[in-house]
């Protein structure tokens, strides 16, 4: 095995399937902050924005031309994979969501320490012989494992009463505070809050009235994301709250699907190169999922003083302050509640006011993308430390065997000085 002369600064490969939304910001976040803590950074991807992005932080960008789920090309896919790892000779191999999970752990298969963040499981997305499938191979490729990440504890247990084996750390996603926040900064034309946009900010530019009430749900057109429940919910809002106009900003694959069901007062965006614009013209921003990790939308609105209606699923409740989750979470796949609760809160301005400064408040104290990226520098170095002492006393127990706690000390990865987090790793349920 390949392993970095001490004091050396450790590769780290991060691999991904075409993403967008969430899972291409926790790459790109991370990225940033393991370049400015002076690790050296490759990431396998295919071409795209993402790549492009990441090209232009100075990261190691090998094209990996993968598909968003497998396929009859997975095969071909592993085999350029495993080139692109021996070409890299990474200390430590982060793989991002199930495709890249699958491909990665095949090409590496534990010869070097593999984390896997599946950014909600697979297994939840389909149903029948399909899921079945997933969570057999969730089951087996935790031989090749070293840690598995989950964005929140309700994630990590769900994978437990699956059936998968730790060991397991969770790790809260965290958001940047300098791009979201409840401040318009000052207009310029290249500014990335105002990028197509008009300087009075997007309202105008979609037809949307400057005082209508607006609800903005920002995420991927897809099953998983919900839109069609909020449209169920729509008319009923538009009873309680007339001239109310309802903003999807995305892109995906029911596009068209839900365009054909929507109303008048329903505004699609397509893709926009940052929703912060969007949170800051929002009086309500709803997230109606399916399934999650740990969603960052409703993160990304409240650090941007703006209240939230999100589904109670995996990592709702704690993406939430304590205060908040009365007035704003509701049951999956449930239009009525729904509708009922943005329905409530677009009549009441000082309680949504108030949500969202405590939102505001949660998410600073709880969820700055800094400290995630330091729990997951101090992740790694806690699974670089370990192969080494392995190495050099074969008979003492792995990282992958070891349970604890890594939090309140510096991050051994780079001696980065990014600030620690508390980081809980478990190998029990």
């Amino acid at each position: 095995m390949h392993l970095p002369p001490t004091g050396s600064r450790p590769r780290v490969l991060h691999l991904t399937q075409p993403v967008d939304g969430g899972v291409a910001r926790v790459v790109t976040d991370l990225t940033r902050a393991q370049l400015a803590a002076g690790l050296r950074v490759a990431v396998a991807c295919p071409g795209g924005d993402l790549a492009d992005r990441l090209r232009s932080l100075g990261a190691d960008v090998r094209h990996w031309p993968a598909t968003r789920s497998p396929g009859p090309a997975l095969v071909s896919e592993v085999r350029r994979l495993v080139r692109v790892v021996e070409d890299v000779r990474p200390d430590l191999v982060h793989a991002h969501s199930a495709k890249a999970g699958l491909a990665g752990r095949l090409a590496v298969r534990g010869r070097v320490p593999t984390v896997f963040q599946p950014h909600a499981w697979s297994f939840e997305a389909v149903g029948g012989a399909a899921a079945r499938l997933a969570l057999g191979w969730e089951r087996w490729s935790a031989r090749w494992t070293a840690r598995t990440v989950c964005v929140s504890e309700a994630e990590r247990l769900r994978g437990v009463r699956a059936g998968l084996r730790g060991p397991w750390a969770v790790i809260p996603n965290g958001i940047d505070l300098a791009r979201y926040h409840p401040d318009t900064p000052a207009y310029h034309p290249d500014a990335p809050e105002y990028a197509g946009l008009d300087p009075a900010g997007p309202r105008p530019r979609h037809g949307a009235a400057p005082h209508a009430p607006l609800v903005v749900c920002v995420g991927r057109l897809c099953r998983q994301k919900g839109q069609d429940v909020l449209l169920s919910a729509w008319e009923s809002v538009l009873a309680r709250v007339p001239g109310a106009r309802l903003v999807l900003v995305g892109d995906g694959p029911d596009r068209a699907r839900l365009a054909a069901r929507a109303p008048a007062s329903v505004l699609f965006t397509g893709a926009v190169a940052d929703a912060a614009a969007w949170y800051r013209a929002a009086d309500l921003v709803v997230l109606p999922s399916r399934w999650e990790g740990m969603a960052l939308a409703p993160l990304e609105a409240m650090a941007c003083g703006r209240p939230v209606v999100v589904t109670d699923v995996d990592g709702a409740r704690e993406g939430l302050p304590p205060a908040l989750v009365p007035h704003c979470l509701v049951p999956p796949g449930d239009p009525a509640a729904l509708a009922d609760t943005a329905a409530a809160l677009l009549l009441d301005a000082p309680l949504r006011a108030s949500l969202g400064r405590r939102g505001r408040a949660h998410v600073q104290s709880a969820h700055d993308v800094r400290r995630t990226a330091a729990a997951v520098a101090a992740l790694y170095g806690d699974l670089l430390d370990g192969v080494r002492t392995a190495t050099a006393a074969p008979t003492g127990d792995g990282a992958g065997d070891r349970a604890g706690v890594i939090g309140d000390r510096p991050a051994a990865v780079g001696r980065s000085a990014v600030v620690p987090i508390e980081c809980r790793e478990s190998t029990h349920p």
